[in-house]
């Protein structure tokens, strides 16, 4: 009888896209495995992320404002599974492969350090000339190297179109890769979804946590095309609604304009390109999965317009300027006196150098445990 595997397998053979990547054509696993009889390759990648350390701790980790301003502020964890929800759904749309997308989605953060991006800038400062710090390479040896669930193999052994969607899910990224992933082809288009979804997430769900907080009003945001016309549009279809749901409203409707954007831009280019089969993808289409240049243009009058109001606000910089100086404090006293470290991770001096070690523990940190760590440190207790 053939397993439910086999006929998952079937199925994607069946109903998605020419251009899409199968779960039966992965290139595989670094280390040998027999394959489930019930999942797919893909789904077997999706649960291992959920299942990790690094992927419960995105709870605790901050989007824009600290853990402690409020709690219905957005944080690692509500925005991965937004940009999961977004993905699934504009992977469904185009009959790409859902579970890939899916994967691809949960894993993209694992790597990000406590307090956003304020605390990835200092990492990276701290690890100068010895190797730097960006999360997406984090995410990558967290799921390689890190986690440590299986007896088998270090980390999560992932197949090779996950682990290539979480290195490179950013067009633009030109760091270094892995010898492995290396080469120059193009992303799978599931992989290339999940750069569009996550940018559609954060540029509308911090202009929502901005609005809440009162860093600005909906009114400062009518500067913006995209703002102006939908919040108009749900102020006149609901005018006797509160300024709350009239905002959220607004932002729905931003999403799903960005969202149907994006579907037919897809559409049009792979026709263009003349994308038939996952081979073309891989040869040619960079850059398939974006916004058409009218949204394109659009999107960036907002992401200017979150830079100025947002992200260097006076109240916003101040919380950064302190994130940045407890991951700096621990950080030096972490290298300066590494007995202050637990021993499963002062164990990997030798395997990782010191500065690297000290940095994996502090990237994994939530935003609560480093404050509390740091208050430790200051009244002169061991942190660990």
């Amino acid at each position: 009888m053939e397993s439910m595997r086999h006929q998952l397998e079937d199925r994607e053979r069946e109903l998605l896209a020419p251009y899409a990547a199968r779960s039966g054509d992965s290139l595989g696993r670094a280390h040998p495995e027999s394959e489930h009889p019930q999942r797919t390759a893909f789904q077997r990648d999706r649960d291992r992320i959920i299942h990790t350390a690094a992927f419960r701790r995105l709870e605790y980790k901050t989007q824009v404002f600290v853990n402690h301003e409020g709690d219905h502020y957005r944080t690692r964890l509500t925005h991965t599974i937004e940009v999961s929800q977004i993905a699934r759904s504009i992977a469904r749309t185009l009959g790409l492969n859902e579970e890939l997308a899916e994967a691809v989605a949960l894993a993209h953060d694992l790597g990000h350090s406590p307090f956003g991006h304020a605390g990835e800038r200092v990492l990276d400062e701290l690890m100068e000339g010895c190797g730097g710090f960006e999360h997406n390479l984090q995410s990558l040896r967290i799921v390689e190297v890190l986690e440590r669930r299986y007896p088998a193999f270090p980390g999560l052994n992932l197949t090779w179109e996950t682990r290539e969607g979480i290195i490179k899910h950013i067009a633009s990224y030109t760091g270094p890769m892995p010898a492995e992933l290396d080469g120059g082809i193009a992303l799978s288009l599931e992989a290339q979804v999940v750069d569009v979804a996550d940018e559609i997430a954060y540029n509308n769900h911090d202009l929502d946590d901005a609005m809440r907080s009162g860093v600005f009003s909906a009114e400062d945001a009518l500067e913006t095309s995209l703002w102006r016309e939908h919040y108009e549009a749900a102020r006149g279809a609901f005018p006797a609604a509160e300024p709350d749901a009239v905002r959220h409203e607004a932002i729905r409707r931003i999403v799903n304009a960005q969202v149907s954007d994006l579907v037919s831009s897809v559409q049009r280019r792979v026709e263009e390109l003349g994308l038939r089969d996952i081979a073309d993808v891989r040869a040619r289409g960079h850059g398939a999965a974006a916004f058409s240049a009218g949204m394109a243009g659009r999107n960036l009058e907002l992401k200017s317009f979150l830079m100025r109001r947002m992200y260097h606000n006076e109240r916003v910089e101040r919380l950064q300027e302190s994130a940045r100086r407890t991951i700096r404090d621990l950080f030096e006293a972490y290298v300066s006196n590494p007995a202050r470290l637990p021993g499963h991770v002062a164990r990997r001096e030798e395997a990782d150098g010191r500065r690297r070690m000290v940095c994996d523990y502090i990237s994994g940190m939530t935003d609560r445990f480093a404050l509390e760590q740091h208050r430790r440190l200051a009244a002169g207790g061991a942190a660990g």
